[in-house]
């Protein structure tokens, strides 16, 4: 589980990440040192396994992790923003009567943030093409995908965990119907 909550801080935007909000397995809340401890931990076994993954030298191996950590710096304001849109458009759409303009607003800015992440991923796959082969770079990206993977089911899960732990609202007595 420790390994989990590890590839979780990887992805967490800054040093008060998802998991220095939470409390940590002792019941207290971890602090930024902590929280980037665990995260150079995540990057460092990323990294060793990538290099063994892929075969990669010395010289490729370090240009690989240069590569990540610049073009994730750019994804990380981006997924922020895709977050925002995502949660404005749900409590739009929650509303009694959604604003249909502000839904297209918020439909257009979604796409152009996917948009946005994927011009991010060929300016990173271009610049790897220039020192990982065409194997390699698939085997990265493979990789990549799983990982990715791993960590949205381990979001998703803490999401369930948390909704199980909070207590729930009494529910308002149902209303009873007139009979016809």
């Amino acid at each position: 589980m420790r390994r989990a909550l590890w590839m979780l801080l990887l992805l967490a935007p800054g040093p008060g990440g998802l998991l220095a909000q939470a409390p940590a397995d002792s019941g207290a809340p971890r602090t930024s040192a902590e929280t980037e401890q665990l995260r150079e931990q995540i990057r460092q076994r990323w990294n060793t396994h990538l290099r063994a993954t892929l075969g990669l030298t010395d010289d490729a191996a370090v240009k690989l992790q240069d590569t990540e950590r610049r073009h994730e710096a750019e994804r990380q304001p981006i997924r922020a923003r895709q977050r925002a849109i995502g949660q404005a458009l749900d409590a739009e759409l929650a509303s009694g009567s959604p604003n249909q303009d502000r839904v297209t607003q918020l439909m257009n800015e979604r796409q152009q943030n996917r948009l946005a992440l994927q011009d991010v991923d060929r300016r990173e796959d271009g610049e790897m093409q220039r020192y990982l082969t065409p194997v390699q770079r698939a085997r990265y990206q493979e990789e990549r995908r799983r990982f990715q993977e791993r960590v949205r089911d381990l979001v998703q899960q803490r999401r369930q965990q948390r909704q199980q732990r909070q207590p729930r609202a009494p529910r308002p007595p149902a209303r009873k119907r007139p009979r016809s």
